[in-house]
Formats: C-alpha cells, sequence, structure tokens
C-alpha cells in the first residue's frame, strides 16, 4: 500500500510515517518509481509504535525495542544500561497508569453522584 492510504488507515500523516522511516522504526520496500510500499505488517508496526509514543517512551527505546516485540525470542543481548532505562521507563508509566485510575475512579464517583441527583 502507498503511503497515502497506510495514512488514512492509522491516522498517522504522511509526514510523520516518513519520520518513522528517518528513525529507522518502519523500512517500507521502495517500488522501481521510488515510490514507498508498506506491507500489512508494517501497519501494524505503526500502530505499535503509536502505542509506544503515546506511553510516553521515545523513538530511541521504541527502536530498540520493537524487534523485541516482533520477536518473542530475541537472541541479542541489550546492554544493561539500556535494560535499565527500559525499567525506568516501565516504572514511569505504571506511576502514570495509577495516577490515571485514581483520576478515572474520581470522575466515576462524581458521575455516580450527579446521577443519583
Amino acid at each position: 500500500m502507498r503511503i497515502k492510504e497506510l495514512s488514512e488507515r492509522t491516522g498517522v500523516s504522511p509526514r510523520l510515517l516518513r519520520y518513522y522511516e528517518e528513525q529507522g522504526l518502519v523500512t517500507p520496500r521502495r517500488l522501481e518509481n521510488g515510490y514507498r510500499d508498506y506491507d500489512e505488517p508494517l501497519f501494524v508496526r505503526v500502530e505499535q509504535i503509536r502505542s509506544l509514543l503515546d506511553a510516553g517512551l521515545t523513538t530511541e527505546i521504541i527502536r530498540a525495542v520493537l524487534p523485541c516485540i516482533a520477536e518473542a525470542a530475541d537472541s541479542r543481548y541489550p546492554a544493561p544500561d539500556f535494560v535499565n532505562r527500559v525499567c525506568e521507563e516501565r516504572e514511569r508509566m505504571a506511576e502514570r497508569l495509577a495516577h490515571l485510575a485514581r483520576n478515572l475512579q474520581a470522575i466515576d464517583d462524581y458521575l455516580e453522584a450527579v446521577n443519583r441527583r
């Protein structure tokens, strides 16, 4: 599929898709005319990238983590510093999730009180 179709399917702008390519997050095939050609697995990859970015990970961390997501059994062992960074990011995400859960509960409590009136 062409970049426009992938953009429409994912809601990610063509400019951002090209940025993902520059960052090494996606690698579309190139057709003879130079156009990018995205296959179905790249559609899934773009959705994973969006989710990880929304969770607060940087493109640098995502680039390193994506192969592990794609292949459950990755034979490469990352440097301990990198593993520590990922652990720190995970902890930060867990804290954000707990904060969001508290906010969600507060909103639910408010709506329940309003609906009882």
